[in-house]
């Protein structure tokens, strides 16, 4: 038998020589979502020289070492041993889970994963947070740097929990020297995703507060797990955000989606919104709407100092978005089956705001209060 041609033993000897030299990454949250689709890039990766991925469930990664476990469990920094970066995505923001079960878990998982990484000899810990940690407020600059104040609060689904997780990286370093911590926030992600932004093109018709100045920039999941990667890699390093180049202005998202917009004043839809929320009725706290009013667009210029570029622009993963949710029906952050759909869709979106006062006291006298 022949030898290989010269060129192809010199490209699997690069091969080979790359895998020897890059690191040990750690992926918890590996079995579903974001984590999945890292840890098949990471495994995939001639840059990568072992992936370990950790979930409560067995994913379908067979070129990954797995164990299963719960973050929260101390015992993580037994199977963190060796790794040289952890890829922490074991955080949970979907809009039904108990809030404070989702926060108990959130914190608890970042603050173990932290300790368990310091104490296994890791040197960098990569979090995933979001761009609404900057808080969506009307004197905010478009955009706003990656180096701008957290002016965010704890009114909107999930913020509080990631507003913590930003805090723990920011200790971690103090409190374990040695220990690198990266955070990465992406603009309103979609893909695969469920969160009360998304929910937004759900509905019959996109409401705009009045006086508002709603901006939209997008994050297609591609994306961030490519720029995750980046992260892994050490390519890039501090606070950094990802999402699309440029924004979109709500004009354009009309356009684009072919949604007509449904105006109401300020006080009219917080107070909607507000008392949907606190008789049960939807998911999303009033603190959601905020999101749709003011700016939150973000610079990704470290990102692209390091050399990535997001392969998605805004009017294609609105594209995406809009085809993901055909079919799904939404009011006021409220996933509606059929039937309803069909009387809500008859009603128009303003008649079922504006008679939440209607339904709270239709609830009341169920409670009999």
């Amino acid at each position: 038998m022949s030898s290989p041609d010269p060129q192809v033993r010199a490209a699997r000897n690069h091969s080979t020589s790359s895998a020897a030299r890059g690191p040990v990454v750690a992926v918890t949250g590996a079995a579903s979502g974001i984590g999945d689709l890292l840890t098949r890039r990471l495994a995939a990766s001639d840059e990568v020289k072992q992936v370990i991925a950790i979930d409560e469930r067995r994913g379908e990664v067979t070129e990954a070492q797995w164990h299963i476990l719960d973050v929260r469990d101390p015992a993580i920094a037994e199977k963190l041993r060796g790794a040289d970066v952890v890829v922490h995505l074991a955080v949970d923001l979907d809009l039904e889970t108990d809030p404070a079960a989702r926060t108990a878990f959130n914190v608890r998982g970042t603050q173990t994963v932290l300790t368990a990484a310091a104490a296994a000899g890791v040197h960098r810990v990569v979090l995933c947070t979001s761009a609404m940690v900057y808080g969506a407020l009307p004197d905010n600059d478009i955009p706003l740097s990656e180096d701008a104040e957290l002016r965010a609060t704890a009114e909107a689904t999930g913020v509080g929990d990631l507003l913590e997780i930003e805090r723990l990286a920011r200790r971690a370093p103090r409190a374990h020297p040695g220990l690198h911590v990266t955070v990465v926030r992406p603009a309103v992600l979609v893909g695969g995703t469920d969160t009360a932004l998304t929910r937004y093109f759900e509905s019959p018709r996109l409401l705009v507060v009045a006086g508002s100045r709603p901006t939209w920039q997008f994050c297609h999941v591609d994306d961030l797990v490519s720029a995750l990667e980046y992260a892994a890699l050490e390519k890039v390093d501090g606070e950094f955000a990802v999402g699309c180049d440029g924004w979109l202005e709500q004009e354009e998202v009309e356009e684009l989606s072919g949604i007509r917009r449904m105006e109401l004043p300020s006080a009219v839809a917080l107070g909607a919104a507000a008392r949907l929320h606190r008789i049960g009725l939807t998911p999303s706290p009033a603190g959601d709407l905020a999101y749709t009013m003011h700016p939150w667009v973000v610079s990704v210029g470290r990102l692209h100092d390091a050399g990535w570029r997001p392969q998605w622009t805004n009017e294609e993963v609105l594209a995406a978005l809009l085809e993901e949710v055909q079919g799904r029906h939404t009011v006021a952050g409220r996933r509606l089956g059929r039937k309803d759909a069909t009387a809500a869709g008859a009603a128009g979106a303003t008649v079922a705001l504006l008679g939440t006062a209607a339904l709270v006291r239709q609830m009341r006298k169920r409670r009999g209060l």
